[in-house]
């Protein structure tokens, strides 16, 4: 069965981005290629990638960008990856939205990604948005959390965690960025 990995970055007090979706804070810190090298690499583990309609246009676009016209930008080669992907926008509004590789979907979130692990192919990677991955979390479908803390805390803003969530640390890699990266497996409380 597939996994479904979250990869976000997040502010040191909890916030994936400012209360009008800023994530201006992400970048402070110097680039670090260890840390990039571990997003293409769990980029590599997955075949499928999910997103929320609200992030979907400027991601998209973004990605598609950098693939096609930006060949020495350094985040090319993720790029390239994100491009060729197969990516799910879940959407209650929009039936149509323009992309590489995109699909639109409208049904049951709990029982389109279900169906989506029981599929043959790699993982299944999802960013964002703040309350895509919110309802993600909230119906227990995350299998892996790869959480980037970052050295800044913002004092406000969007979360993704609106309740109680065990979870435990499976590894954790400083970076010399100052940032931290975090993996988690969930637990069930009553274990």
């Amino acid at each position: 069965m597939r996994k479904l990995k979250l990869q976000m970055q997040m502010t040191i007090d909890g916030f994936v981005a400012g209360p009008n979706g800023e994530q201006d804070w992400v970048w402070l810190s110097p680039p670090d290629p260890i840390g990039f090298q571990k997003i293409v690499e769990l980029a590599e583990t997955s075949d499928t990638l999910l997103m929320g309609r609200k992030m979907a246009r400027e991601f998209i676009d973004h990605w598609e960008n950098v693939a096609d016209n930006l060949p020495d930008n350094p985040t090319n080669a993720l790029a390239k990856l994100i491009v060729d992907m197969r990516k799910i926008a879940f959407s209650k509004t929009e039936t149509d939205i323009t992309g590489r590789n995109l699909e639109v979907e409208n049904g049951d979130l709990v029982s389109r990604v279900e169906a989506l692990k029981k599929e043959s192919g790699k993982d299944i990677l999802v960013y964002g948005g703040a309350d895509f991955v919110s309802s993600l979390i909230d119906k227990d479908l995350i299998d892996e959390y790869y959480i980037i803390v970052n050295p800044v805390a913002i004092g406000k803003g969007l979360p993704v965690f609106n309740g109680r969530k065990v979870l435990k640390l499976e590894s954790s890699l400083a970076l010399n960025s100052g940032k931290v990266l975090n993996k988690y497996l969930p637990v069930k409380e009553n274990q």
